[in-house]
């Protein structure tokens, strides 16, 4: 099951990464450069992976949530900052 869940995160970034490239097709709107793929990629991945670590590691399903919402609370934070610059 664990290695099988690794896989599912690699597949899921791989799909969210897909959304813009698509996106770029169709519209001018979305105008996504390599740098701007490879960042999101790292974040992604780098979220994933230590939600990974948190489920295999911790053992309270209520501290697994929390951990895993700090994590994706941060990982919202960098994405808006990079995106619109917040602070």
């Amino acid at each position: 099951m664990k290695n099988q869940r690794l896989t599912y995160i690699l597949i899921a970034i791989g799909l969210i990464l897909f959304i813009p490239y698509i996106a770029m097709k169709f519209t001018n709107e979305v105008n996504w450069t390599g740098s701007d793929f490879a960042i999101m990629g790292i974040l992604l991945l780098g979220t994933g992976l230590t939600c990974e670590f948190i489920l295999r590691k911790v053992k309270k399903t209520k501290d697994r949530l929390i951990f895993c919402g700090i994590v994706l609370l941060l990982f919202l934070l960098v994405w808006a900052e990079l995106a619109v610059g917040l602070f």
